[in-house]
């Protein structure tokens, strides 16, 4: 299957010069290389989207703005508007600036019945935030998830690519203050190590 190119006259080859002269194109080069190997795995382009998201995801730093939902479309050959509708069906992508550490506490059955409103009741109380807000310095976003499936460990809190088990309004904020000191499980990392999960052959230079 032939190279991804972002235009009729543009190639990953000269993309620096391509970011050059439109500001809003953010995909470097490890990110065409890594899209164009996804797409010897599929059938077509429009079949790489979500993984194509994904790096979207991290090019534009942890989340999908109306820029990056356009770089796709460009470079998968989409319309713009089929690849909003495919992000947005889906909560693993971001739409807002999520916080250096997007906590997502599962409130499922298991989880419900062991403290996890507790959790969240003292997370907001500590973080002075509601579910779906993001702490004024930025450092945190509060999010309430369906299962995040290892209910044996509930309560379960998602901080970008870790899981954080048996989680109690009481030890909650020891967790806060470990996560203060750490530049760690971002949302970026997460999208980040998602790439490397389906493309363990592309090795970064």
């Amino acid at each position: 299957m032939a190279n991804v190119q972002i235009n009729e006259t543009i190639s990953p080859r000269d993309i620096k010069t391509a970011k050059a002269g439109c500001k809003r194109r953010r995909f470097s080069e490890l990110a065409i290389k890594e899209l164009n190997e996804l797409l010897t795995h599929y059938p077509d382009q429009k079949s790489a989207m979500l993984p194509a998201l994904w790096i979207a995801q991290r090019e534009y730093g942890g989340h999908l703005t109306r820029e990056a939902l356009q770089e796709v479309a460009e470079l998968l050959g989409q319309p713009r508007m089929d690849v909003e509708a495919v992000a947005s069906f889906y909560s693993m992508y971001n739409f807002e600036p999520r916080g250096k550490h997007h906590l997502e506490v599962c409130t499922c059955l298991t989880c419900g019945c062991v403290g996890a409103y507790d959790v969240l009741n003292t997370l907001e109380k500590r973080l002075n935030v509601h579910i779906g807000e993001t702490t004024t310095d930025g450092e945190f976003t509060l999010s309430e998830v369906e299962c995040l499936d290892w209910c044996e460990a509930g309560t379960v809190i998602q901080v970008g690519n870790k899981y954080y088990g048996n989680v109690t309004a009481d030890n909650v904020d020891v967790l806060i203050d470990d996560l203060m000191k750490s530049n760690e499980h971002t949302p970026v990392g997460l999208a980040d190590d998602i790439v490397k999960v389906m493309l363990p052959v592309v090795e970064k230079k």
